[in-house]
């Protein structure tokens, strides 16, 4: 086992020398009752964590002379380091104002979103900053560095007397927006899953999990239920969590496994964000670390090469699934691996795509790497998803019965075919697809029973400008929607990944987990919440 110390730092030796956590809150709510200022809760919740409160400033502010209707300085060498690290993600998920998708730090709903955003596409665009008033926008205005358990526990404390929600965020890797909000107060902290990447390795281990070096390992990834390009052959992140600590709503740090709070543990698994609770510490199952085989291949596309790609890619990949191969495809490009096969069994396996691509003067790469994080150095810093932009995503996971039958392949190519002129979807290899639950309520988690039998997750996207406006922004999310709908008509008896769903995904109770699975989690929530 490899316990990571995930959505929040660990507690360490912390509440040995420090007051009981039960009476420290206490003590903040008997303080609090005697003042009826916001401002004043706000300085005894300060005091109760040690000095741990911060009141949050928009990511971008170097570059504006207008910060909150205020005149400040700018400083030239501060602008341009922002906008040279601006879509740099290592860079971003040091600073608590910065998501890794921006128009999440906006209010993407007002006519004037009082954000702070530069121009992703030319960060140096003056339009963007000049005569610019800069505003918190949807960035909680105030958060707490969270070191243990009791700053957890005084900020329910503290949300529960003053009325004031609370965000929780892990790194910032957040499609949906779920861990900013406006007037909220925050939780911040956690660990990259590349550090858990590194680590794993160096006591000869494998840990499975996400496909970004900024993805917090413990945090809304497996709490949402986290594929990986793994997933094929070992699971979910949801179907290797061997325990939780969390701290629930009513203030009480629980433990949840197999043995006890089975309920919460059932929850945590796929449930949702922190719906739940915040999340202190997880414990992972691990595997030994192995080699993998890599297929890198990628073209420049002319013609109708691209549909013709996409057609090859439906009618490979089942094949490739049972071969144990998981991956991404964007566009002209697919990078799988898989642990099942060696070298001339992974060419043999991939022969279709490579003789595509090499035949349109492409290149084509199988080769053995010594185990998962000599691949994940090696290839997915350069391919991971793009941060900076102002992305939407809306997903789809595509079932079996469209790869297995030859009118199911022609209807998916069909389909794709036709939304390439909108979009080049964005492929996942990775579900469940040789991955065996175990069977009973302690092998149970709360993700969609369609993970189980979809060969791919897929996913469509739209991209803003950082000064749209309402109707654009609005037209931008229905435009998304209207062609996701399409792959959900393809497959109505599927579902749609949490994580990176539409935000207006449709019976999203169902989409998201499944009948079954959504009436024990609402069972779960009123219980702790």
């Amino acid at each position: 086992m490899l316990a990571v110390r995930g959505s929040l730092l660990p507690v360490l030796f912390a509440l040995l020398v420090r007051c009981d956590p039960a009476q420290a809150v206490a003590d903040l709510l008997d303080a609090a009752s005697q003042s009826s200022s916001l401002s004043s809760a706000l300085r005894l919740l300060n005091s109760t964590i040690g000095g741990k409160l911060r009141t949050a400033v928009p990511f971008e502010k170097a570059c504006f002379s207008i910060v909150e209707g205020l005149h400040v300085n700018v400083s030239a060498a501060a602008c341009a380091a922002l906008q040279t690290n601006y879509t740099n993600p290592v860079y971003r998920v040091d600073y608590f104002g910065a998501y890794m998708l921006p128009q999440w730090e906006t209010c993407q709903a007002s006519s004037v979103t009082n954000g702070c955003l530069l121009d992703s596409n030319n960060v140096s665009n003056p339009l963007a900053f000049d005569g610019v008033d800069c505003r918190l926008g949807n960035v909680p205005p105030y958060y707490i560095n969270v070191h243990s358990v009791k700053d957890v526990q005084a900020a329910l404390a503290f949300s529960n007397l003053t009325g004031v929600r609370l965000s929780v965020k892990n790194k910032g890797h957040d499609y949906k927006g779920r861990s900013s909000g406006r007037n909220t107060l925050a939780l911040w902290a956690g660990v990259f899953t590349q550090d858990v990447y590194e680590f794993a390795d160096s006591i000869n281990r494998t840990i499975i999990g996400g496909y970004h070096q900024t993805v917090g390992f413990s945090g809304g990834y497996f709490l949402g239920g986290g594929h990986s390009i793994l997933t094929p052959v070992y699971g979910l992140a949801v179907d290797r969590v061997v325990e939780v600590k969390v701290v629930t709503p009513d203030g009480v740090y629980r433990t949840a496994n197999e043995c006890q709070n089975q309920d919460l543990f059932f929850a945590l698994r796929g449930g949702g964000g922190s719906a739940f609770g915040v999340v202190i510490e997880s414990t992972h199952r691990t595997e030994p670390k192995f080699a993998l085989q890599a297929a890198v291949l990628r073209f420049t596309p002319t013609g109708s090469d691209l549909a013709d790609w996409y057609s090859l890619l439906v009618n490979n990949s089942l094949q490739w699934a049972n071969d144990g191969w998981g991956g991404h495809i964007v566009g002209p490009s697919l990078i799988h691996v898989t642990p099942l096969l060696n070298t001339t069994a992974a060419r043999a396996s991939m022969q279709p795509a490579i003789d595509f691509v090499t035949a349109r003067n492409g290149s084509a790469v199988i080769e053995e790497l010594p185990s998962w994080l000599a691949f994940f150095e090696k290839y997915v810093p350069s391919a991971q998803a793009a941060v900076g932009p102002e992305l939407d995503l809306g997903t789809r996971l595509l079932p079996s019965r469209l790869f297995s039958t030859a009118s199911g392949r022609a209807q998916l190519s069909a389909l794709i075919n036709e939304t390439l002129a909108f979009a080049s979807p964005y492929l996942v290899a990775g579900t469940p697809w040789l991955y065996k639950p175990r069977a009973g309520a302690a092998g149970a988690t709360a993700t969609t029973p369609a993970w189980r039998d979809a060969v791919w997750h897929l996913s469509v996207k739209w991209q803003f400008e950082y000064n749209d406006t309402l109707a654009a922004r609005a037209d931008g999310y229905r435009t998304l929607s209207a062609h996701i709908q399409r792959f959900r008509d393809l497959a109505p008896e599927s579902g749609a990944y949490f994580n990176e769903g539409d935000v207006y995904e449709p019976d999203h109770e169902v989409a998201y987990w499944g009948t079954e699975n959504y009436e024990k989690l609402l069972a779960v929530k009123r219980r702790y919440c």
